[in-house]
């Protein structure tokens, strides 16, 4: 692959992490999921970032850590959903990966985070109300990436797809 590393972007609950540590045993690469790395960069759940930083002072530390990851090689980061805001981590993104947007209808993604009590951003509220809202805002960041999946299968069919995309994307470009 010419662009080394692999980024999976998606709203939260999209199967960006689950389906980047596959991609990563499969390809043997470093799986990073962006949340995590902040959580043991700040020693505090994004839950605690939020409620006692705020998510302006989030989105900072989520910056400042997914453009650390860029020099590492043969990598599969999981992003943040809200990561794709930053026109920082956007430009990082297209100059040192192959970009995957995993698209997951609203009703599955609601589905998918009902039990969640890790994600601040859809704590009381309406999830599939929230997440629209989200969509409005990020959806036209997702699509520029290099490959969109449909992500509402199991995921050995979600790594299927993708590896016939990745063919498809690289016999287009080369």
């Amino acid at each position: 692959m010419q662009k080394k590393n692999i980024a999976l972007m998606g709203h939260m609950g999209s199967g960006k992490s689950v389906l980047g540590k596959l991609i990563s045993r499969k390809f043997n690469f470093i799986h990073i999921d962006s949340d995590k790395l902040i959580e043991k960069k700040t020693n505090k759940t994004i839950n605690e970032i939020f409620q006692t930083k705020g998510e302006s002072y989030f989105r900072l530390i989520e910056e400042n850590v997914i453009l650390e990851t860029i020099y590492q090689k043969k990598l599969v980061l999981s992003l943040g959903g809200g990561s794709i805001l930053s026109s920082k981590i956007r430009k990082a993104l297209k100059d040192n990966f192959l970009t995957v947007f995993l698209d997951v209808d609203f009703t599955i993604l609601s589905q998918r985070l009902a039990k969640s009590k890790r994600r601040p951003l859809i704590n009381d509220t309406n999830i599939e109300d929230k997440i629209k809202a989200l969509d409005a805002i990020r959806r036209k960041y997702y699509l520029l990436a290099d490959i969109t999946l449909k992500n509402h299968l199991t995921i050995s069919d979600a790594f299927a797809e993708f590896k016939k995309k990745l063919t498809e994307y690289y016999e287009k470009y080369n």
